[in-house]
């Protein structure tokens, strides 16, 4: 072998170290970001998770699906929020009451003209979270938080010390809250004119008239609006007789809701020793993500922190504002500060996890970006993200009267949170290539599960029928993205 062949096997054994060491010192930065900020892969871990398959679940499971608990029999909990659609609805704004097909969920479902306060745009003002995961927050739910812990403590569910919720006066807990965080959240879509209950039914009553009236009419056959069914079979081998009442359906719906576990992500197979989990996008993202930008980064996880990738807190991020809001005059929405917070709340909104995000679109707390790497634009540059937002993006039933002016405001108060240190939130200039790289980290928190049809079958009714008669089903959606 003459000296050009060694020449060229040494060259090219020389280039194969260095890709080596380089891979192995992303490794290791990654690795440091890690330990410093005590991950380890797995937000579920000293936490008691429900299985799908035991009995409360699964009754859980069909009240979720049935109509029976909407006011008009004509939503239900899955309306907005199914699996197959990543724990939501797969639309900016949702439609939950008076759609022109009851039974036609996700892309496609519209408001009818001749529903109750039809005015041309999608009735529910916020974006309808991800059920999925819900069994890891500890702190609060709903964008606003007003549903809250008293006395939060990690790896609880809410489950010590009481629940704040819209039934009761900011930082006082409700006593008929329920069990967790879970129980007391499936207490309040169904008092929602716009969502489950209607405009008609039980219109006027307070909240107890609505539940009580939902509990009446699935338990008293002599109910005037009496809905045939044998929920009692099916609640009996749980509660006893004569137990279907409303405390037990969102008891039942609050442990189906909390089997809804999906960690099992590239991200957890990384930090937990598979170096190969991960792309070298991915890992390019990550360390954009955890560094902070001093240091180069993007310092997300100043907000997204912790293994649940959440800090259960509330920022303002001056997310484009569209739809027609919680002031509907307006057309704004007043975010934390609508449930009682102080005057540096206003447009803040609970800091989201990131876990399964890429599923779990529209984003934003009205659903204002429709592709992820908008939205991630968006937190790295809100100036510059608020300046070019682009409306075409939206559905044309999103409201968007007002739309700049109240942007304009929210912006206005991110910038004076960040001038007087109250917002740990840092503008910077990125490159096309960082934000794809921020991408690719982001998908890497996806479990494959949700994107596998088969594997939701568990948390999906097989019986079409259902108790009553009044089931959705899978079959249902308009836009199955599996």
């Amino acid at each position: 072998m003459n000296i050009r062949h060694w020449s060229a096997i040494a060259l090219s054994l020389l280039l194969l170290g260095c890709g080596n060491d380089d891979s192995v010192g992303v490794d290791q930065e990654i690795k440091t970001l890690i330990e410093t900020n005590g991950l380890t892969g797995d937000p579920s871990t000293g936490r008691t998770i429900p299985q799908i398959t035991s009995a409360k679940a699964q009754l859980g499971m069909k009240l979720f699906f049935s109509k029976a608990l909407g006011g008009d029999s004509d939503s239900a909990c899955v309306t907005c929020h199914h699996p197959v659609l990543g724990g939501g609805d797969n639309l900016s704004l949702s439609i939950g009451v008076g759609a022109v097909n009851m039974n036609l969920l996700g892309t496609g479902r519209v408001h009818s003209a001749a529903s109750a306060h039809y005015d041309g745009f999608a009735p529910v003002p916020r974006n309808a979270p991800s059920t999925f995961n819900l069994v890891l927050w500890d702190k609060v739910l709903f964008w606003d938080g007003r549903l809250e812990s008293i006395t939060p403590t990690a790896g609880k569910n809410g489950s010590v010390g009481g629940i704040r919720t819209p039934d009761s006066a900011f930082g006082v807990s409700d006593p008929n809250a329920g069990a967790n965080l879970a129980v007391a959240q499936a207490r309040f879509p169904v008092t929602s004119p716009e969502e489950m209950r209607g405009f008609v039914f039980e219109a006027g009553n307070s909240n107890a008239a609505v539940r009580a009236h939902l509990g009446d009419r699935l338990s008293n056959p002599a109910a005037t609006d009496y809905i045939t069914n044998t929920w009692q079979n099916e609640f009996e081998a749980i509660y006893g007789s004569n137990s279907v009442n409303f405390s037990n359906i969102v008891d039942a719906i609050g442990e189906y809701e909390r089997s809804q576990l999906f960690i099992n992500t590239p991200w957890k197979a990384y930090v937990q020793g598979d170096r190969n989990a991960l792309s070298a996008e991915a890992k390019r993202g990550a360390k954009l993500f955890f560094n902070s930008t001093e240091k180069g980064g993007m310092n997300c996880v100043a907000c997204h922190s912790g293994d649940f990738f959440t800090d259960e807190n509330f920022w303002v991020m001056a997310v484009p504002q569209v739809g027609r809001g919680k002031n509907t005059l307006t057309g704004e929405d007043l975010g934390r500060i609508s449930a009682g917070a102080d005057a540096t709340k206003r447009y803040a909104f609970r800091t989201p996890t990131l876990l399964n995000v890429e599923m779990t679109g529209p984003w934003g707390h009205d659903g204002a970006y429709t592709s992820l790497k908008a939205m991630v634009a968006h937190m790295v540059n809100p100036e510059t993200a608020v300046a070019g937002y682009d409306y075409s993006q939206l559905d044309s039933n999103v409201k968007t009267v007002n739309s700049t002016l109240n942007t304009a405001d929210a912006l206005s108060q991110l910038l004076v949170n960040k001038s007087s240190g109250i917002s740990p939130h840092k503008s910077v200039t990125a490159t096309d290539g960082n934000i794809d790289d921020l991408v690719a980290f982001l998908k890497s928190l996806t479990d494959p599960c949700i994107k596998d049809r088969n594997c939701l079958d568990p948390w999906i009714p097989q019986n079409s029928a259902g108790v009553d008669g009044l089931q959705l089903n899978a079959e249902d959606i308009s836009a199955n993205r599996l």
